[in-house]
């Protein structure tokens, strides 16, 4: 065997190595498409090293050479569609279609050019480029990119960049060979084989930590999500606020926090039953949840109790937030309860000081809660500061609203 059927050996086991390590993945992500799409294309790419044997063994009939082509570039595109499918771009199926359909006529047009002529050699490859270039602008459509996307998207760009570089890798090893059986003889071949095999592995490779960083995030998103009303649980909603209040204190800008409770909910259980008081939970999550801005945290931090973390608020402007929402929830009519009945929550509202921790906080803020429910419930009250005085309303151990 020659070194290049060895490589091209090494291709088809690579290639088949890939395909199952990618379904393997499917299987453990069902929700997303972009691992079986990739899986599929590296089950196509095999049948190229399979037809590069039956070409250098059976002889160069035009159709084998035309459909090892169209093999591979047809598996380039069903790589784009996966890449298109992770990263939640639309499928540019217009473009490919046309690199496709144009190069395939392209490469049967030129099957009469001499194998070993720079022309021919550049527009063989030139459709290989064009195909990896659309899946480099796939990503490059991406605004929230990470390091490992930029480099998965330089990966690509070296792949696509590899298959310009063999018409010139061609003239300085000596060229192509006088027939598809000689070519597998050539120095060529040993280099177009050997690239080919590097870069499937590193955009494999590439594309893999790009799905374990993606499932890895989505299981600790789901370690921190309260399932029943789609908000952070406490120890999500913790981890979050303890990094915005560090950023928040290192930038200068005051944090608040409000916490709410909803009242006499374990009758609203005891009466009506729980899936009522399930629905209960959803509506008032619902409702905070189109409360708060983007950069603001909502989380359940206990049965009925919830608690939104305010960047950039201060103790004014959160207290002004606690009292709409409590006025707003208030006159919320919610499926199963009778018309008339209503639901109100309690709300107590703290504003971080230097050196303060979220666990600080939470405490000073549920002390104010606590003073809401003494005080007769549906109603605001504010956290004095450490100092026992309030910057707001004077000095009292809680400030009603």
């Amino acid at each position: 065997m020659h070194g290049a059927d060895f490589i091209l050996a090494i291709n088809l086991v690579v290639a088949g190595l890939i395909a199952v390590s990618f379904m393997a993945v499917a299987v453990h992500d069902r929700p997303r498409a972009a691992a079986r799409w990739i899986a599929l294309a590296y089950f196509v790419g095999m049948a190229n090293p399979l037809l590069e044997f039956a070409i250098a063994s059976f002889g160069n009939h035009a159709w084998m050479i035309v459909l090892s082509f169209a093999v591979i570039l047809a598996a380039m595109a069903i790589l784009n569609v996966g890449i298109a499918r992770k990263y939640e771009v639309a499928v540019p199926w217009l473009s490919m279609g046309l690199v496709f359909a144009g190069s395939v006529a392209a490469c049967y047009l030129i099957l009469d050019m001499p194998r070993q002529s720079f022309t021919r050699m550049m527009i063989y490859q030139a459709p290989y480029f064009a195909m990896q270039a659309i899946g480099v602008g796939i990503i490059g459509q991406t605004k929230s990119r990470r390091l490992v996307d930029n480099v998965l998207m330089a990966i690509l760009s070296g792949s696509a960049l590899q298959f310009l570089s063999k018409p010139f890798f061609s003239q300085i090893t000596g060229g192509t060979g006088a027939s598809p059986k000689d070519y597998l003889n050539t120095g060529y071949a040993m280099v177009s084989q050997s690239l080919g095999t590097v870069f499937a592995i590193a955009v494999a490779l590439g594309l893999l930590v790009v799905l374990v960083r993606d499932a890895l995030s989505d299981a600790t998103e789901r370690s921190h999500t309260d399932m029943l009303s789609g908000l952070l649980n406490r120890g999500g909603f913790e981890a979050r606020a303890a990094h915005a209040i560090q950023e928040a204190e290192r930038v200068g800008l005051p944090v608040s926090l409000v916490i709410s409770d909803l009242d006499h909910f374990k009758s609203v259980n005891d009466t009506y039953g729980h899936a009522c008081g399930d629905r209960v939970i959803v509506e008032f999550a619902t409702f905070l949840r189109s409360a708060v801005a983007e950069h603001h945290l909502a989380g359940r931090i206990g049965g009925e109790e919830f608690a939104v973390l305010l960047p950039a608020t201060n103790l004014v402007a959160a207290r002004l937030f606690a009292e709409g929402a409590r006025s707003t929830f208030a006159t919320t009519a919610i499926e199963g309860l009778p018309a008339k009945k209503r639901v109100t929550a309690s709300f107590g509202v703290a504003e971080s000081t230097p050196g303060e921790t979220i666990t600080d906080l939470l405490r000073r803020a549920d002390k104010a809660l606590y003073l809401a429910k003494e005080s007769g419930r549906d109603c605001v009250k504010i956290a004095p500061r450490p100092d026992h005085r309030s910057k707001v309303d004077g000095p009292g151990a809680a400030v009603s609203v």
